[in-house]
């Protein structure tokens, strides 16, 4: 006798469907190309997490460095008075300062000069 496993079959394509939702035309539609494009997309999703981390970095050395240049100081030298001088803080906070706290940042910055170890 043929079993026949058509709820089970529709109801594990349904999660992948439902993933596919707002696709291009077949893409959301015909099983074999939604079960490619989602695999697809789920593949990019995931390199995408890692590089969006490596963006953020990038973009917060790039604050930084821009405030540092104003107070005569390159970032790889602010970085490594801040690491002599015992000043743990990571880029991410180093970049709100700059931004939104500058009264703070200058401090550390003239802390920085003002030790001797530059």
């Amino acid at each position: 006798m043929r079993v026949k496993s058509v709820v089970y079959t529709r109801r594990r394509k349904k999660k992948t469907f439902r993933l596919a939702k707002g696709y291009y035309s077949d893409k959301s539609r015909r099983w074999r190309q939604v079960k490619q494009q989602v695999e697809r997309s789920l593949r990019y999703a995931y390199r995408d997490r890692k590089d969006r981390k490596k963006e953020f970095r990038k973009l917060w050395i790039t604050r930084i460095n821009a405030l540092t240049r104003e107070y005569g100081l390159s970032y790889s030298k602010f970085i490594s008075c801040l690491n002599k001088a015992g000043i743990i803080i990571n880029r991410k906070m180093l970049s709100e300062m700059a931004i939104h706290n500058r009264e703070s940042f200058q401090k550390l910055i003239e802390l920085v000069k003002t030790s001797n170890i530059t």
